[in-house]
């Protein structure tokens, strides 16, 4: 472990807004446009994602039904599609790395929550050639990045289905201009990294865009021997054949689609375990350097405490994907955090652990409550720092960046729980208030009582969605207590309360 300074802390703070940043109205902003052709290339057609005809030629079936365009989020409610709920996504792909061409079929299990003669699915660009309903042959059209399918028979609440879409192009191609980590599919000249927070899941596959529909995910990759995968979960087996070889990969818990990552490349793979015999893999570029490799030693302690404070790690296995490239973010991707070769800060590196508790196994409801994923995982690196270097260090450290929030709340427009689609990510409101709220609840209840309600919030809300009224209710039953005045002054309040118990009141420093 590395001791630091408070300067560095508070940087590390300010890039985490590199996260995922205001990229969401990008995205609404797509789905206005047209959708392009795929470029041609000299690449093999697979197999497996065989071709047939077109139906392009026949007219729309009648559509009486057709499932809504959005979840209706509070901030975007085109965001996502709804009348049905994912259960499953299966991801072929067969990737050419120089090319940066895929082609890829992905099959996805559903079950209807209404009456559908048609259902819509989020897919960017990728030329479309073929859609399967549960095996036969159906229509589709496209607006922007908006993927209407056609269902042969129309779906009754209750009913099963897969939809089954064979596609292949560019992914991205078009996004260059766009902050890195909301491309989704970064291609890099020697390797892939996909980091699609928020809403860059849709350059790759074909989905369902919107945490609030958590599934399970499968993957088949393959690729020029000479290269790895990584992907979420547990690496199942490889196939190879003619010189190329093919990775599958499986996660059984559900996750939102943001969380879905793809890593091909040259690395070095290194194996460890954790508390109660926990995978820990990580795979790093050759390039990448040794100090940078070590700022990932401590994985395994960091895991094994944040179970004595937020129960069982909810996954399957856990590690990073470090790519031999500047990429100043890093994403929580779940069970493979992705990293560059720079960013590795301690910080970040816990930062992006505490996620697999909070955000990545309880999952977000709505965009609005961001702070449910940010504020927490901002706070989990101060108890780090607590069991590191000591409580006073710490303390230390938060009363700094209390002051250093007091001086500017004057100027600030936007709440810790509902900071407006244009401030999702704000370093200051979302991340850094939304920590300082759960040590002054800390503060407020007490050691033990905050420690349960982390507890019995991670545990009744694994592997589905939650709210920030579901966090407060559980604290309240908890704790005993009324906290209704104390959540409202510090999430939705632009004044920034007092912590009298630190001996640190807003108006000293403004």
């Amino acid at each position: 472990m590395r001791a630091k300074t408070k300067l560095a802390l508070l940087t590390t703070l300010t890039l985490l807004t590199g996260l995922a940043c205001n990229t969401v109205t990008n995205m609404m902003a797509l789905r206005d446009q047209a959708d392009q052709p795929a470029p041609q290339t000299t690449a093999t057609p697979s197999r497996e994602t065989g071709r047939t005809p077109s139906l392009e030629d026949q007219p729309l079936p009648p559509n009486p039904n057709p499932g809504p365009v959005g979840l209706g989020d509070v901030y975007f409610e085109e965001l996502g599609n709804g009348g049905y709920d994912v259960q499953h996504y299966h991801i072929v792909l067969e990737v050419d790395l120089p090319a940066n061409y895929v082609y890829g079929r992905t099959d996805i299990d559903l079950v209807a929550t209404q009456t559908l003669t048609s259902l819509n699915l989020e897919l960017f660009e990728l030329q479309i050639d073929q859609v399967l309903v549960n095996g036969q042959a159906a229509r589709h059209s496209r607006l922007g990045i908006e993927l209407t399918v056609y269902l042969p028979q129309t779906a009754h609440a209750g009913d099963a289905l897969q939809i089954s879409i064979a596609y292949r192009g560019v992914p991205g191609e078009s996004r260059e201009a766009l902050p890195q980590h909301s491309q989704g599919w970064i291609h890099y000249g020697h390797g892939i990294a996909v980091a699609g927070e928020p809403t860059g899941a849709s350059t790759w596959y074909p989905v369902n865009e919107h945490p609030a529909d958590m599934a399970t995910y499968s993957f088949s990759i393959t690729v020029d021997t000479r290269y790895t995968v990584a992907a979420n979960g547990l690496l199942q087996e490889t196939e190879r054949t003619n010189g190329r070889t093919t990775y599958h990969w499986a996660l059984n818990q559900p996750i939102a689609p943001y969380l879905v990552t793809l890593a091909v490349g040259e690395f070095d793979i290194v194996e460890s375990r954790g508390p109660g015999g926990l995978l820990i893999r990580d795979y790093f570029g050759r390039g990448v350097p040794a100090e940078v490799r070590a700022d990932f030693d401590d994985t395994a302690e960091v895991l094994a405490y944040f179970e004595t404070l937020f129960g069982p790690y909810p996954f399957d296995a856990y590690g990073v994907v470090v790519h031999d490239t500047s990429l100043n973010f890093a994403l929580e991707t779940a069970t493979l955090s992705v990293f560059g070769r720079t960013f590795t800060d301690e910080f970040a590196v816990v930062h992006e652990i505490a996620h697999h508790w909070f955000g990545n196994s309880v999952g977000l409801e709505q965009w609005q409550d961001i702070w449910l994923n940010e504020g927490f995982a901002t706070y989990s690196s101060d108890l780090w720092n607590e069991y590191a270097y000591g409580r006073e260090f710490m303390e230390q450290g938060i009363s700094e960046l209390y002051q250093s929030l007091a001086g500017i709340a004057p100027f600030l427009e936007t709440t810790t729980g509902d900071p407006g689609p244009q401030a999702l990510f704000d370093f200051a409101t979302v991340y850094a208030r939304g920590g300082l709220a759960l040590h002054a609840l800390r503060l407020e209840i007490g050691d033990e009582a905050f420690f349960n309600t982390l507890q019995v919030y991670t545990a009744n809300f694994a592997g589905r969605t939650a709210r920030t009224a579901d966090f407060i209710e559980i604290a309240e039953e908890v704790s005993g207590r009324d906290l209704g005045d104390f959540f409202d002054a510090w999430l939705f309040q632009l004044e920034l309360p007092d912590i009298p118990q630190m001996g640190l009141y807003a108006e000293d420093y403004q």
